[in-house]
């Protein structure tokens, strides 16, 4: 996976070339330090991933990563001191953000995730169109299991069922959806409206408009100032949306 570092501060730069230098399978391709050095760099070097801080003079961060095609953009994990940033951060489909000074064991956390996302939405776009053939004969010849109680994913050789109860949370990534199992993730092309009518009354809950959580996985609820971020019981953050605080927070019984 290559990457790209983007930070106004040298100290922060080196800091991050240090930590990688420990991450497998990773090859820093380059950095910038402003938002339109970024953009050049992406456009020349192609990164998988792109390290990006958020406050830099001139564009910032978040105004770089909406700059980016959404079909062509690396995968962006926002690296910020200041935590009321997360909710602009998963705006842009960012795969995660971690605070100042950064911590290897996030950090490796953080790759990890988007190599995920990445390697599970290429898998899905070269399975996309035998898909559609399987559906496409599904609908003439019916199927023996309820579309209600499940999804059909692709996956390199085939199709696999993903029950719906065996679900802990989703996450939007673009144009495709990541169904988190306790085993691996699977990637589906789908939307977030057409999810939030299938999954009622499944115990998965919205908490964003990029996010489902099944409750009994929260492991943790973290507040600062007026955002909410859970903590799964597989480390995941994932950042509750604004007008879904009151709901969730009723339903975990929080005061």
């Amino acid at each position: 996976m290559r990457v790209l570092l983007v930070d106004d501060e040298a100290l922060a730069l080196d800091r991050l070339r240090t930590l990688f230098a420990d991450i497998e399978d990773v090859e820093v391709a380059g950095q910038a330090t402003d938002g339109d050095m970024a953009l050049e760099q992406i456009e020349a070097l192609a990164p998988d991933l792109v390290i990006l801080d958020i406050q830099m003079p001139g564009r910032n961060g978040l105004r770089t990563a909406a700059a980016l095609e959404p079909e062509k953009r690396p995968e962006i994990i926002f690296v910020t001191a200041h935590e009321h940033y997360a909710p602009d951060a998963f705006e842009v489909d960012a795969a995660d953000y971690l605070l100042k000074p950064v911590r290897f064991d996030r950090l490796r956390q953080a790759v990890n995730r988007a190599r995920r996302r990445r390697e599970l939405r290429e898998q899905a776009e070269q399975s996309g169109k035998l898909l559609e053939e399987v559906e496409a004969l599904r609908s003439k010849t019916g199927s023996s299991r309820s579309d209600d109680a499940g999804f059909w994913v692709p996956e390199r050789h085939g199709h696999r069922w993903v029950p719906i109860e065996s679900i802990g949370w989703i996450e939007a990534a673009r144009d495709y959806v990541l169904l988190h199992t306790e085993t691996r993730s699977h990637m589906l092309r789908a939307t977030m409206a057409a999810l939030e009518e299938k999954l009622d009354g499944t115990g998965l809950m919205r908490v964003h408009r990029s996010a489902f959580v099944r409750p009994e996985k929260v492991a943790e609820v973290r507040r600062a100032n007026r955002s909410l971020t859970l903590v799964l019981d597989d480390g995941a953050h994932v950042q509750v949306g604004p007008s879904y605080i009151d709901a969730l927070t009723d339903k975990l019984g929080l005061p």
